[in-house]
This record gives C-alpha cells, structure tokens and sequence, in this order.
C-alpha cells in the first residue's frame, strides 16, 4: 500500500502551492484525501474513534498549515471528526440496546422486575456520557447503571471468541460507516450550487434589478435558475477590479441570457438606489455571522444598508467556519501580487536607485478579501435553507464537534498517530 506520509506531503505540497484553489474544490480534495487516510487506518481493538480522530487531527493539522487562508481545510477536516465521533456515538448506542435487550431475555420474571430493560432515550443517553465531558444537562438525566444488571454466564472461552468476534465486527462497522457518511459529504459537496439554486425563485421577482461583485459559481448558477423559472430580471455586474472577475460572470450570464449591465466599482454608490437586491457570494462565513469576501464587498454592503437594500449571501454549507474572526488561527486576508494593479516596468521606475539603498518609493498593496460585519448581512442562503446571521451558531451545533473547534498543534502527537498508518 502506498505511504500515506507521502501522500500527506503531495496533497501540503499543492496547498501551499495555491495548486488547488477555491472553496469548493479546495473542501472536496481535502474531504477525498481524508477518507483514503481512514481507510488505511489500523484501529485497535480499543477505543476505535479515538484512533481515528487522532490520525483526523493529525493529518488535519498539516493540511490548515498549509494554506491557513483556506478556511474551507479546516470545516472539513472538523466536519470528518464530528462525523467520527456521531458514528461512534451511533454503534455505541446500539451495543448499550442489545446488551439491555439480551439481558433481558435472559432472566426470568422476578429479575426484570429488579433490573427493567433501558428505555431508548436512557441509552442514548448513558451512550452520551461515556463520550462527552459531564455538564449539568447530562448530571440531571435519570439514567441507570447497565453495568449492575447481571449478566448471565455460559462458558468463559465461548464468550471470550464471542468479544473478540463482536470487537473485530464493529471495528469494521465503524469505519464502514464513517467512509459512508464521507461520501454523503463529498456528494453535498458537488451538489452545493444546485441545491442553493432551487430556492432562486423563492427570492428573485419579475422585474427585479440585482447587484453583484466579482464572480462567483454559485451567484451565476443562481441567477440562471431564476431565469429558467421564467422570472424577468436585470443584472447589475460590478467588475470587481483590479482582478476583473465581474467581466468573466458578465460574459456567462449574457451567454444565459440574461440582461446584464457591467459598472465598475466606483459606481456601486451611485447605481444602489436602483436596486433591489444585492446577492453575492462569499470566501467563508464565520461563526459570528460575519463574512470573508472578495475585496469591495464590504464598500457594496455599506452601501446596501444606506438605501436600505436586502444584502443576500449565497453559500455552501462547507463555508461555515466554526471559529471567530478574532481567533488567532484565522487568517482573515493575504496578499497579491502588486503586478495586479501596476506592471513591474513601471513598478521599476519609482524605485529610488540614487541613494544606493534601492527601497522602493511606491509601495503597493493588494489584499484578497473584505471582512463584512453580521450586522451588514440581510440573509444567508445556503443548502439547507435561507438563515439569519444570528442563526450561524445553530448549525455550526449540528455540523461541528465542540471537541474540535481548535486543533492543537502537538508534534508528538501527530508522529504518534501517523505511526499507525499504513
């Protein structure tokens, strides 16, 4: 089998290379090279999720490194942990079922009486505390003690082979359904933009004038949705300059027919109070609700609250990312190369060579993103529905682990859990 530590170098080697780039392609190989590193994990007889959520993490913690303005590596790999310990919790809870249920099949009337089977909701949860730090939620649940229940004997070696059966039978459970619940990933994945795109005539209206910036898949893929529902609308494409990607998207949605009107960016002030709704897309959402987007976009909802306009998010859900802006870990922006604004013939120029220290007089800068605050944002439209900004910490609940929000940065850790791939 090929070396996984190889395989983890090749895929750090094309992050930091900015080889694979974009959210949703940059999400999909990271979810992809995560379920080949499960599978060819070896997991001990004891504690099954731990061995894989240390190899998760392990692996996880190289890949955020090498591309840290990449939010989408990190909700995945945080994604695959929680999707870990949900199928741990899952088998657990089952195992806990058949124990009650096997005991109670084995004693007669006057044991049941002492020792009543669990109820559903008593083991899940009893299957809770034996995976989540105590809280007072959990100190208050009634929940009683399967280990006092008696256990009938019936032959030491018979039930020896019989454990180790059923140990080496859920090890292969566990990552059966964890590589299943990967690919449910991977195909929510592909399958983002389409499913955002359904919901376009729920919120685009006959006659309609909409403001874009930049470019963006799933901005197109929307507007062309609503205009295959027969919705008449104008498009109103701010270039999104000094990249230009706004000419791109100006092009694809003309290709579509629909009518679209190219301003540039200086004019979003100026054409607003035409508009009805701004729709953009975004780099990553974070758990305040607040926005990581292409530059200029934080100028347009500015703009957007001063006439009062809707400003409407569009993104998958492999964009929310359970960590702050403040966090010390995220990388809010990063800089491009000055050869976007001002060609290097002409950057030579303004470089002071007569003093003999030859530091440039013209400095330029070109970051990549805005910070849209949650108060600037209207709507978030993402796979799963349309959402509030106040509503971002409802799903990083259900998408995220609470274990898993900061990954520690342990070396020996990490030469420890990588030891055990093969």
């Amino acid at each position: 089998m090929p070396d996984v530590q190889a395989l983890v170098n090749d895929f750090v080697n094309k992050l930091r290379k900015r080889k694979i780039e974009g959210s949703q392609a940059t999400a999909k190989h990271t979810a992809e090279f995560l379920r080949s590193v499960i599978s060819q994990q070896r997991i001990p007889y004891t504690n099954q999720a731990g061995a894989l959520i240390d190899a998760v993490k392990a692996v996880g913690e190289q890949l955020i490194a090498a591309n840290p303005v990449e939010l989408a590596v990190g909700n995945i790999v945080r994604r695959v942990l929680h999707i870990i310990r949900e199928e741990d919790l899952s088998l657990t809870t089952a195992a806990i079922g058949d124990l009650n249920i096997s005991v109670g099949s084995d004693d007669d009337e006057d044991d049941r009486d002492d020792h009543p089977v669990l109820s559903a909701a008593a083991v899940a949860a009893a299957a809770r505390s034996t995976l989540r730090p105590p809280s007072l939620h959990t100190l208050l649940e009634d929940v009683p003690n399967a280990s006092a229940a008696p256990l009938s004997s019936s032959g030491g070696d018979s039930e020896g082979k019989s454990k180790s059966a059923d140990r080496s039978s859920r090890i292969r459970k566990l990552k059966h359904d964890v590589i299943e619940s990967v690919n449910d990933l991977i195909q929510d994945i592909d399958t983002c933009h389409e499913q955002i795109a359904e919901q376009a005539v729920e919120h685009i209206h006959q006659n309609e004038v909409i403001l874009t910036l930049g470019r963006s898949r799933t901005v197109m893929e929307f507007l062309c949705a609503a205009k295959e529902k027969k919705r008449s609308f104008k498009v109103f494409v701010a270039e999104g300059a000094p990249r230009y990607q706004g000419h791109v998207l100006a092009k694809e949605l003309v290709a579509r027919g629909l009518q679209t009107t190219v301003i540039t960016d200086s004019a979003v002030f100026a054409m607003i109070s035409r508009v009805n709704m701004v729709i953009v897309g975004a780099h990553a959402v974070m758990a305040n609700g607040g926005l990581i987007a292409p530059v200029g976009l934080n100028m347009v909802a500015l703009a957007a609250q001063r006439h009062a306009v809707p400003f409407v998010v569009v993104a998958g859900s492999h964009k929310l990312c359970p960590l702050y802006p403040h966090n010390p870990e995220v990388l809010l922006n990063e800089l491009k190369s000055p050869s976007d604004l001002l060609d290097f013939g002409e950057f030579s120029d303004c470089m002071d060579f007569g003093s003999g220290s030859g530091k440039p007089l013209l400095h330029i800068v070109n970051p990549t993103f805005d910070y849209v605050p949650p108060k600037l944002v209207s709507l978030f439209i993402t796979d799963t529905g349309g959402h509030n900004p106040s509503y971002m910490y409802r799903l990083i609940a259900d998408y995220y682990s609470a274990d898993d929000l900061v990954l520690q940065q342990k070396s020996t850790a990490n030469s420890k859990s990588l030891s055990g791939l093969v």
